[in-house]
């Protein structure tokens, strides 16, 4: 099993989870639908930029030369591009079989435009927490470092000054 499928199957649940969850809070209390709503996007953009930065950092870790990175691009944007997709899928059966109010969009528009904002929502706060994940990691790897100058030149100084 690939390491962006491990990624991709629970931020797919986490995102179907608040796409139900927000469906029941909807339909009990439709004043406050745009609060329910701003937190169902929430908790997908914090688990994914939470797990973005715990990534960064156990990569930043265990490859102190940031040449030898591995590629969390790419194994992010498959996770973002599965659960996007997955969940679109899923969402879209629950909400024509089970419980109305969780969507009305036919199956490709669901796919493509809801799938497309969930690997968006995946992807971005993840490529940002592994890049801060990084940087923190960096940063402490500096600080423990020999302070160099780079701009002075032993070579080049003037012998007669």
């Amino acid at each position: 099993m690939g390491s962006w499928l491990l990624r991709g199957i629970p931020l797919t649940a986490v995102h179907v989870v608040a796409r139900v969850l927000l469906a029941i809070a909807v339909v009990e209390t439709p004043l406050s639908s745009s609060t329910w709503k701003v937190l169902a996007v929430a908790a997908v953009v914090l688990v994914a930029l939470l797990w973005g930065g715990i990534d960064g950092i156990r990569d930043a870790r265990a490859n102190p030369d940031p040449d030898d990175y591995a590629d969390l691009t790419v194994r992010w944007l498959k996770a973002g591009l599965f659960a996007g997709v997955v969940a679109a899928i899923i969402c879209w059966i629950i909400g024509h079989w089970f419980m109305s109010g969780i969507g009305e969009a036919s199956l490709p528009i669901e796919i493509i435009a809801g799938g497309s904002f969930t690997a968006l929502l995946v992807y971005a706060p993840a490529f940002v927490g592994f890049s801060f994940g990084r940087w923190v990691v960096r940063r402490d790897q500096r600080k423990n470092e020999a302070e160099e100058d780079w701009s002075v030149h032993e070579d080049r100084t003037p012998q007669n000054a």
